[in-house]
């Protein structure tokens, strides 16, 4: 019988915690479990006092304050309190997001036939509002999907199970505090992964529903996501790649997206799925542009959904 922790942070999302404390207690699953939620929130503790009220639960629950502001903080002080439990696996879920029934088992399943350290599972949204055919199509909007089986690479950390070994052998911290408010601190811990020879899977039966607020579920949103994923890329691409070769072909890259796009964007028509990515592609390329001259954007000191 599989061990396996559930380790969620959280911060000023009660009702959305609520939801997947609630999910979690209907996983029809026969691994051991415990849930830890890290409440980055000294002042409210609002994530602390759910678990608080909570007098009966089908789980052991670890609650507990991790005060260092940003989602790499509290991943880390995540990861440390997670190694002092004996689970085999680790999982990390969002505050906003909860798992279907079978979400567990189909992890461990497809983690047992492919011998993965990481694997990451499919996301499907639900929206407070609908958003338009343009934004629906967009990162952060659109569902996740993927093929069951071995992959180069693992997107985020939103609905992943590990193996312990990923967190025990990696030098701590964890996750890079300077990603603290921009996010990127999963791509590189990822990037460190695989400099370590961990192997990746994807598992498309390990579902999980993501809440979509009205302030995330429109194309102003979309295009600064994209933005916010092309600035913390950069902060990866030149944390490790440092050759002026990996340079220069990078600026290369960047350089055919900025001239490129806006021409495409104009002859395919702005109501074209093919000119919603060329415009993506140009928001991820200003970001890039913008990390390279050191400039960073915090997508992280704004909060979404309740």
């Amino acid at each position: 019988m599989p061990k396996v922790v559930v380790a969620i942070p959280t911060f000023r999302r009660p009702q959305s915690l609520t939801r997947l404390l609630a999910a979690l207690e209907k996983l029809d699953t026969t691994a051991e479990v415990t849930i830890i939620v890290a409440d980055n929130d000294a002042d409210k503790r609002e994530g602390f006092d759910v678990c608080a009220r909570l007098s009966t639960y089908r789980w052991p629950l670890d609650v507990f304050v991790a005060p260092e502001r940003g989602i790499a903080a509290v991943r880390n002080a995540l990861v440390a309190r997670a190694l002092t439990h004996d689970g085999e696996f680790i999982t990390m879920l969002d505050d906003d997001e909860w798992p279907d029934a079978g979400w567990l088992e189909a992890f461990l399943r497809t983690q047992k036939a492919t011998g993965a350290d990481a694997l990451h599972g499919c996301i499907l949204r639900d929206f407070e509002t609908t958003p338009g055919r343009l934004a629906a199509r967009c990162d952060g909007i659109a569902p996740m999907h993927g093929v069951t089986g071995v992959v180069d690479m693992i997107p985020g950390t939103g609905n992943v199970i590990f193996t312990r070994a990923c967190f025990a052998d990696t030098p701590k911290p964890c996750f890079d505090p300077a990603f603290a408010l921009c996010g990127g601190e999963d791509s590189d811990f990822f990037e460190r992964l695989r400099r370590q020879g961990k192997r990746f899977a994807w598992c498309e039966e390990a579902v999980v529903h993501a809440f979509v607020p009205s302030s995330r579920a429109n194309l102003k949103w979309a295009l600064s996501r994209a933005y916010s994923v092309g600035n913390s890329d950069m902060r990866v691409f030149l944390k490790y790649r440092r050759t002026r070769a990996a340079h220069m072909a990078e600026i290369a890259k960047i350089a055919g997206v900025v001239l490129l796009s806006p021409l495409l964007f104009v002859m395919l028509g702005v109501a074209t799925n093919r000119a919603m990515g060329a415009l993506r592609k140009l928001f991820r390329a200003a970001g890039k542009i913008a990390a390279f001259r050191g400039r960073y954007y915090n997508e992280y000191s704004v909060t979404h959904g309740a």
